[in-house]
């Protein structure tokens, strides 16, 4: 068994051993296939399935390293080279522009040039700038890059006050209502329901996202969302349009589908049509961005939406080593959820490497130093420094981990993050600092400062630390992190330097930051496990796997721990061949060590106990038949009719819709002033009663009553939500509204 970091014998060169590789190990300018048969070759018999499945729905379960990439891209090539598909007439969509980039880069490779390979949100875009004219008339809005101004100016308007990290927060609130199709007036239940951890009051995130989108009217511009939305409304509306897409494009691929969001999955379903012409891959294990809107429902339902696919599940690991595989398949062991009960179970195509490392330290700066020290050895060895990674739950670990490599004259680069002393906050917080060494005799706040780590908290506390952490993930727990890094580091300071002065400190900070703004070069990468999704390196150091960490402290229900659990098996199957994984038992030198190893590794490092999970079916690898020719065979349903949108006639599921009786995307009828008209009333009514306007009607049975327009109590109480009570008690004003006719006050009592 080699060491870490040495290079394993090499493997026949067959499918079996080896010879499937990973984009990061292919040559650089390969030959192109001299035929169609000669695209297959090198595939293994799962991935060759999913090369020559190129009619009707397919689904590609794709573990970690198994080469899902390869295949989807050798699935058209041969599509192409065969000539079944014509290059014009396909579209793959992925998530990330490298992604996409790196699939045009494949195929053109494998003889496919021609094959649009795009983001959502790019094809999106073309089709939106081609068909603007003809679909709505004149020049299209302009892009806004960043809608942070705007929801500023919201916030003005509204005259709430926010600062530059709660801006960042609600962006990304007003982000996730859209593309989880979410108007401002549901704002605040959806989020309940989804569990969201609101940076602010939701009543006040509904206000602003309300009065952001009357901003973007007014000034005629539209946001990336927009973009999504707009050509789905386009789509809907225009069936001429929407027939001239699919004309052009005959045969979908997506990749990473498990990130697909509803607006996306709606825009997807439009290009289709009534086609099923679509091939989809993805792993629900490696779902780590539910936070944006993400799911992997529409993954796991494909078989359900589509009873005539072909699945195919990939397990072959041509990444990892068995060490690895064996501990990333104990982490989704121990899972739970729907996620985890269809599982894979990966099985290593590598030569055996190293057992993953286990590392406890008494704290923080030791577990820094420990990597570095390691990282010092391995490269000795000849490992490149760009083969070794250090992923960390908070970019707030950056700092240790930047200044432990610097000291050890080790050179490294930054994914996803800025430089600890590069971010704002800090670089405010250390203009602050200097301001209080040079003048602080004459600041009142630092009149009960004893000491040095009392004055650094004093100075920080207008700058917004504060001795609890804020609830809730995103940009306002980002900046308390980097502040509580400061707090952390004068105490530190002081506890190794007894007297030091704040103005000590400051000249501290200024050594560390000017050590750490060294020309960038080709170095170890520090990244969040987050912006590690899609990348791998020969040694990963998972570092801080301790309660608190991973699970993060604010992940509290069984979805996010399980979201928590998934994010640390992205983090294992980013090695491919060592995987160091460490924890401290206290943040500081000295500290009180009450810090415990992640509950994710219990019963996998050596010397702990198992926890109970739950075992999961869908670990095999292997290919799972439609049901195309007898429809006797098909899975039997419950003989219920399904509620479908009046409009498009797809099938409604979510209650909302249901209550519409169409998608919300779908056109509506409604009579806007009759809607304002109920609006204003009802608005009246829960005044007088003292209650939420939600509590008299929902903002969705008045669009259904605008839609309806019911002239009488039997038509009226057809429409969902209006319940026998509140037919009793509102019914006459809604249809005297209804008629257009003046109401009283209101209601009097129950």
């Amino acid at each position: 068994m080699p060491a870490c970091g040495q290079p394993a014998q090499p493997s026949p060169a067959t499918w079996q051993h080896g010879r499937v590789t990973a984009a990061t190990h292919s040559t650089l300018f390969p030959q192109a296939p001299d035929s169609a048969d000669a695209v297959l070759e090198g595939l293994d018999p799962e991935q060759r399935e999913v090369a020559t499945a190129l009619h009707g729905p397919v689904c590609v379960l794709a573990g970690a390293g198994t080469g899902k990439t390869r295949a989807i891209t050798h699935r058209i090539a041969y599509g192409v080279r065969a000539g079944i598909l014509q290059p014009s007439s396909v579209l793959a969509v992925t998530f990330t522009n490298r992604a996409a980039g790196e699939m045009r880069g494949r195929l053109r490779q494998l003889g496919a040039a021609g094959v649009q390979a795009r983001t959502f949100h790019s094809a999106a875009l073309r089709q939106l700038q081609y068909f603007w004219p003809k679909a709505i008339g004149g020049s299209m809005p302009r892009l806004v890059d960043r809608k942070i101004q705007l929801v500023a100016d919201a916030a003005a308007a509204c005259r709430i006050r926010l600062d530059r990290n709660e801006l960042r927060d609600v962006t990304a609130e007003i982000e996730w209502s859209k593309v989880t199709q979410t108007v401002p007036a549901d704002y605040a239940l959806a989020a309940a329901k989804a569990g969201r951890d609101a940076p602010r009051d939701p009543a006040e995130i509904a206000q602003l996202y309300n009065v952001y989108e009357d901003l973007k009217r007014d000034r005629s511009v539209i946001d990336f969302e927009d973009v999504l939305l707009l050509t789905v409304g386009i789509l809907q509306d225009r069936h001429d349009i929407a027939d001239q897409v699919r004309a052009q494009y005959q045969h979908f691929v997506v990749d990473e589908y498990q990130d697909v969001s509803p607006l996306q999955q709606r825009l997807l379903e439009l290009w289709l049509g009534d086609r099923d012409n679509l091939c989809v891959v993805g792993d629900a294990s490696q779902t780590i961005y539910s936070f944006t809107g993400a799911t992997p429902d529409h993954l796991l339902d494909f078989r359900t939406r589509h009873p005539g696919a072909t699945v195919v599940k990939l397990v072959r690991d041509y990444r990892s080593t068995p060490q690895v595989v064996h501990l990333a398949n104990g982490l989704l062991a121990q899972a739970r959820g729907r996620a985890a009960d269809h599982r894979l179970e990966l099985i290593s195509q590598r030569a055996p490497g190293p057992e993953p490392v286990y590392t406890e330290y008494t704290d923080e700066p030791a577990e820094a130093e420990g990597a570095a020290r390691r990282i010092r050895e391995l490269m000795g060895t000849g490992v490149p420094a760009a083969e070794i990674a250090i992923l960390f739950r908070t970019n707030s670990q950056s700092e240790t981990y930047e200044q432990a490599l610097a000291d050890a004259g080790i050179p490294y680069q930054l994914r996803g993050a800025e430089r600890f002393f590069d971010r704002p906050e800090v670089r405010k917080a250390g203009i602050a600092l200097r301001g209080a060494a040079r003048f602080g005799g004459n600041d009142s706040l630092l009149d009960d400062a004893v000491d040095l780590p009392s004055q650094v908290r004093a100075v920080l506390s207008g700058e917004g630390w504060t001795t609890e952490p804020p609830a809730g993930s995103g940009a306002v727990r980002e900046r308390w992190e980097s502040l509580a890094a400061l707090v952390n580091l004068a105490q530190d300071f002081a506890a190794a330097k007894p007297g030091a002065t704040l103005a000590d400190l400051v000249a501290e900070l200024d050594e560390r930051a000017n050590a750490q703004h060294a020309p960038t070069v080709q170095g170890v990468t520090l990244a969040s496990l987050h912006s590690a999704k899609g990348l791998e390196w020969d040694v990963v150091f998972l570092v801080g796997v301790a309660e608190g960490m991973m699970p993060i402290t604010y992940a509290k229900t069984d979805e996010q721990i399980e979201e928590e659990r998934r994010l640390l098996y992205v983090g294992v199957t980013r090695a491919r061949q060592c995987l160091h994984v460490s924890w401290a038992l206290t943040r500081a030198p000295g500290g009180r060590p009450n810090r415990r190893p992640s509950r994710f590794l219990d019963g996998l490092r050596p010397g702990s106990t198992a926890t109970a999970g739950r075992n999961a079916t869908g670990g095999s690898g292997g290919i799972e038949r439609g049901f195309t020719s007898r429809p006797d065979t098909a899975p039997r349903r419950t003989q219920r009719t399904p509620a479908r949108c009046r409009v498009c006639g797809r099938t409604l599921t979510d209650a909302g819709e249901m209550k519409l009786m169409r998608c919300e995307d779908c056109p509506s009828d409604m009579d806007e002033r009759l809607y304002e008209r109920l609006r204003e009333w009802r608005g009246v009514q829960a005044r007088l009663s003292g209650q939420p306007d939600f509590c008299v009607f929902t903002d969705r049975t008045l669009m259904a009553i605008a839609e309806a327009e019911p002239t009488s109590p039997v038509e009226l109480s057809r429409i969902p939500g209006v319940l026998k009570r509140k037919l009793e008690r509102y019914g006459a004003d809604v249809l005297a509204i209804c008629a257009g006719q003046e109401v009283g006050e209101g209601v009097d009592g129950e």
